[in-house]
């Protein structure tokens, strides 16, 4: 193990020195807002400020750049949720390598455009599929065929020792080991590899990783003691939805003793909002997991702990932002739907507001089609509370009215089908 540990941190020291100009030596900053919410002391390392707004592009120059001349000409292809693609992409501009870039249609549109941007005359973007793993069986069979060098996102170790230069940036710049590293998890190769390298380096660390609760992918693998493939995953947190782990990785992280613990998305964007608004951040889904463990109270951390959580992306496509705050508001407990029975006469309306609706809440969002040949008429009705305490009340004066209320609560059918 010994000999493996240090094959693994000279090829490291490799991979900083061939990073060096190209990747950028992103900040580490003190975070007021996480560290008076802890009571540690919490730093951010900003990935989301490196080039293509992603570590992604650590792992895919350190693949693509080791390819001989051989492999150079036959060209690049790769898999990617959006941020591996713009690494390989600006990896190709700068090497000039041909590359093709699958990407799902769920990929948001500014990560294609930023892809395109990158890679110029260079690289070719096919969108294909609906997941990750559709736009990688794509980028297999392109490979297969072209005889192009496959860089995958994750499970490989080249593109695991790139990742892994995240680390040493983070201990150089600390001047010191922290207590506890926090990083977020997709398909494992970020975590394989700073863990694989802190363990020898950092052997006190405690390090944790986060997946979205709708794809935690690695805490599968790690319970089944092999990757396996989950039957269905949440995809908004694009750059982290991954249905199966990678051979490569999966032992890694297991052989680096690292903590894993699953975020709901609601909580992600809640802390996507606190980013922006409070810290002046703007991070994508994947982007705020770490920092979404450490406020949603999912990672507890001791006062007066040095923490580090890597921002690992800022590709956010701006005309998400209102599913981000619906998502955040509903995980809250602060927004709720319901369907009203109005009856059809004068005055149904007013005795709804004045005999159902709390001081602090709000109707947010009334649809209502008449029917003349009934007796009622339903309207889908939205309400924000002033409070998540605010429910319990609402719920005991709709219990107690004339109307017929039903309660959408999320997660059933009738929910996921109106909003």
């Amino acid at each position: 193990m010994t000999d493996v540990r240090t094959s693994f941190s000279a090829e490291v020291s490799d991979a900083v020195r061939r990073l060096a100009g190209v990747a950028e030596r992103t900040p580490l900053q003190r975070n007021a807002r996480l560290s008076e919410l802890t009571g540690a002391e919490v730093w951010v390392k900003r990935e989301d400020l490196q080039v293509g707004r992603s570590y992604k592009v650590r792992g895919a120059y350190n693949t693509i750049s080791q390819l001989d001349a051989a492999g150079r000409a036959a060209g690049a292809v790769c898999a990617s949720a959006g941020n591996h693609g713009q690494g390989v992409a600006y990896a190709c501009r700068v090497l000039g390598v041909h590359g093709r870039v699958f990407v799902p249609g769920t990929t948001p549109r500014q990560k294609r455009q930023r892809i395109a941007a990158l890679g110029g005359d260079m690289v070719e973007l096919v969108v294909t599929g609906d997941t990750y793993d559709d736009a990688a069986a794509a980028a297999a069979a392109s490979a297969q065929m072209t005889g192009a060098t496959l860089v995958p996102a994750f499970d490989a170790l080249s593109t695991v020792v790139g990742q892994a230069t995240v680390a040493v940036e983070v201990l150089d710049q600390l001047g010191g080991a922290p207590d506890v590293v926090v990083l977020p998890v997709g398909g494992g190769g970020l975590l394989a590899g700073c863990g694989t390298w802190l363990r020898e380096h950092s052997p006190g660390t405690r390090l944790v990783g986060v997946e979205p609760a709708g794809a935690a992918s690695m805490a599968a693998a790690l319970a089944a003691g092999a990757p396996v493939e989950l039957p269905e995953i949440d995809t908004f947190v694009d750059g982290a939805a991954v249905r199966r782990v990678g051979a490569v990785t999966h032992p890694l992280v297991r052989d680096a003793g690292a903590e894993l613990v699953a975020v709901a998305e609601g909580q992600i964007c809640t802390e996507m909002l606190e980013l922006y608004q409070v810290d002046g951040v703007i991070a994508e889904p994947a982007g705020a997991l770490a920092t979404a463990a450490l406020t949603g109270g999912v990672v507890r951390v001791e006062p007066g702990q040095t923490v580090v959580c890597l921002l690992s992306g800022g590709n956010n496509d701006v005309s998400r932002y209102a599913e981000i705050v619906e998502r955040s508001l509903v995980h809250q407990g602060l927004k709720h739907y319901f369907l009203v029975e109005f009856p059809q006469e004068p005055g149904a309306l007013r005795r709804f507001l004045d005999e159902v609706l709390g001081p602090d809440d709000d109707i947010v969002l009334f649809e209502y089609v008449k029917r003349d040949n009934r007796e009622t008429g339903a309207a889908l009705t939205g309400i924000e509370l002033g409070s998540p305490e605010g429910l319990a009340p609402l719920l005991a004066r709709i219990e107690a009215g004339p109307l017929k209320i039903q309660h959408l609560a999320p997660g059933t059918t009738a929910y996921r089908f109106l909003v």
